[in-house]
């Protein structure tokens, strides 16, 4: 009988031990429950909410072109899970050129635009939707600024008009951009070895200065004044003031 209360006695004793693992087990997993309620999901939830200020594009953008005012918003997006070096300043975009096609909604980053495509064949290659190329036969030595045209120029164009014996800027041809200026035998003024002077101009122009500098062409003579040369951020300022004019003729 002894045996069996000894027995019997060890089996509470593990029966109180199971007890007790079950209950500290429960008490910790409570615990975990209350800190992940409370502690990790909030801050996830924050981490979610996050909003940060980013650079995207409004409007398509075709590879090589200039990047515009008009061409980029700023806009308030979830920080979280954002690809890294994303741009978020206007300044680090307006520009810039496009290294392939940009569409509305696209993020942009840094390799998805470039300061470098400065020659007339980027240019040419990245022509498409509004813009267009047209050359212009450059008159006489001073017309087309002494030989002197390059590349990335901004330019405005006086028209003589020789009916009137009058010369003005038409509204439409006050900012120009030059894509290259070439010689007799189809040398551009970048890979021009020798002193041999251009007899055409390159212009990188829309739609209706296409038809009003081909008319100039049959009608008038033309000089090509330049207005700016330099860095490709202040010169697109020039292209957009020139935008800003077809879009109030539209209004």
């Amino acid at each position: 009988m002894k045996k069996q209360k000894v027995k019997n006695s060890g089996s509470k004793t593990i029966g109180n031990r199971t007890f007790g693992n079950r209950t500290i087990i429960g008490i910790v997993c409570i615990v975990a429950a209350l800190a992940i309620c409370f502690g990790i999901a909030p801050l996830i939830n924050r981490v979610n909410d996050g909003k940060t200020e980013i650079v995207r594009i409004c409007q398509t953008v075709i590879k090589g072109s200039q990047i515009g005012e008009g061409d980029v918003e700023i806009v308030k997006v979830g920080a979280y899970n954002l690809p890294s070096g994303v741009l978020t300043k206007k300044e680090d975009v307006i520009g810039k050129y496009a290294t392939g096609d940009l569409y509305p909604g696209e993020y942009i980053l840094p390799a998805k635009i470039t300061s470098d495509v400065d020659t007339a064949s980027d240019i040419l290659e990245g022509l498409g939707g509004t813009q267009k190329a047209i050359s212009l036969t450059i008159g006489s030595f001073a017309q087309g600024l002494s030989g002197k045209l390059e590349t990335g120029d901004i330019i405005s164009v006086i028209v003589y008009s020789q009916k009137d014996g009058s010369a003005f800027t038409p509204g439409e041809l006050q900012y120009i951009r030059v894509i290259t200026s070439t010689t007799a035998q189809g040398v551009d003024k970048a890979d021009r070895t020798d002193n041999t002077q251009p007899v055409t101009v390159t212009l990188l122009v829309n739609q209706e200065q296409a038809e009003l500098l081909a008319q100039y062409e049959k009608s008038a003579s033309m000089h090509f004044a330049l207005e700016y040369r330099g860095d490709a951020a202040t010169a697109q300022k020039y292209l957009d003031r020139q935008n800003e004019y077809f879009a109030s003729k539209g209004a």
